[in-house]
This record gives structure tokens, C-alpha cells and sequence, in this order.
């Protein structure tokens, strides 16, 4: 898993709430059995027209929106089914931080184990982010894991919580196997001598 410490770039925005996994990644892309590759699927029945041509009207289509690495979002995101692949398909993407009022308390877990950080702030701060939105074209924001800190270049400055163990995770880029290889000469040493 890839470290997460601080992260300047683009913002798309959703604005849309009660975003769920079937609509970040519909059930017949769950076919694969890599983590990879899943990017190009992403909110596939949005993204994209019944013909397979790109939706025009999709907010990750727009031009403005090209190589966002953070998603604006509204409340409750990531909710119904508890596939991973729904974060395997963010990351992939290329989108590292997700900012909405509240998450499905799985999707959240999920984002920290596969190296995506999810941010909650409260409605008044990320519909100030939406506006600032759409007053910058690209917006680009700075997401700060080590100071627990996200802002623009234009004065906005909110922190965040994580909880530690999970801050620590992320700052070191390490998934639950990465936790197991870091005890790794005592498990040989155990190994060794049974």
C-alpha cells in the first residue's frame, strides 16, 4: 500500500449524496480477482453513455475534473454493500483523499486499508469547499495527513480527525499484511524453532 502523508491536487466535486458502492462500482466488474484495473469502472453507469461513449454531463468527464486525486463529496458516502472494490476502484482511479460530511462506517474502514484517506467534515465546511469549487477552476487543495490539516491557496483551512492507529497506517503505507511483515523476524524466529 502506498504511504499517504501529504497531497496537493485536484478536486472534482459530486455533488450528490447517499452516494452507494453499486454506483461506485456496479456488481458485474466484480469479476476480477486483482486489485488492479478496477479505476476504469469506476461509477461506470455514470460515467458513461448506454453506446459506451464518455457522459459529457458526468462530473469526472468534465475537463476540469481531469486528473482529480481528491473527491468532494456529500453525506453519507460509500453506503449499501460492503465490497472492497468499490475503494480499489478510487484508488485506482488515481484518487487518494475523499472530503464528504459523513461515511458508510465499512466504505470508511475500507479507504484505510487500501491506502484512501476519507475526511469528514461537518456539511457547513464541505459546502464551503463546493463553493469554492466552483469559483477555481482547476481547485486544488492540500491535504495534509501529518498535520491533520486540509486547505486551499485561497485562505481555507479546516483540520481533521484520524484516529491514530489508522493515521499511522497510512502515514507508513501499511495494509494489514505490511502490519504482519513488520514482526516478520519473529515469526521466522517462531518458525525456527517448531
Amino acid at each position: 500500500m502506498k504511504a499517504f502523508t501529504k497531497l496537493y491536487g485536484v478536486a472534482a466535486a459530486m455533488d450528490r449524496a447517499n452516494v452507494d458502492t453499486d454506483q461506485i462500482i456496479p456488481k458485474q466488474f466484480l469479476k476480477r480477482i486483482e486489485r488492479s484495473g478496477f479505476g476504469q469502472f469506476l461509477f461506470f453507469d455514470w460515467r458513461f453513455l448506454e453506446n459506451g461513449d464518455p457522459n459529457p454531463t458526468f462530473e469526472l468527464n468534465l475537463p476540469r475534473n481531469a486528473q482529480a486525486q481528491i473527491l468532494l463529496a456529500r453525506r453519507n458516502f460509500g453506503s449499501g454493500s460492503s465490497r472492497e472494490h468499490a475503494v480499489w476502484a478510487i484508488e485506482d482511479y488515481g484518487i487518494r483523499a475523499v472530503i464528504a460530511p459523513s461515511f458508510a462506517d465499512i466504505f470508511y474502514n475500507n479507504c484505510f486499508k487500501n491506502g484512501v484517506l476519507p475526511i469528514a467534515l461537518s456539511e457547513e465546511l464541505v459546502e464551503e469547499l463546493f463553493r469554492r469549487f466552483q469559483s477555481n477552476v482547476p481547485y486544488r487543495l492540500t491535504v495534509d495527513l501529518e498535520q491533520n490539516r486540509v486547505f486551499d491557496d485561497q485562505g481555507f483551512s479546516a483540520s481533521f480527525d484520524v484516529e491514530p492507529f489508522r493515521r499511522h497506517c497510512l502515514l507508513h503505507g501499511l495494509d494489514d499484511i505490511g502490519l504482519t511483515l513488520e514482526h516478520e523476524s519473529k515469526i521466522t524466529d517462531y518458525e525456527l524453532r517448531h
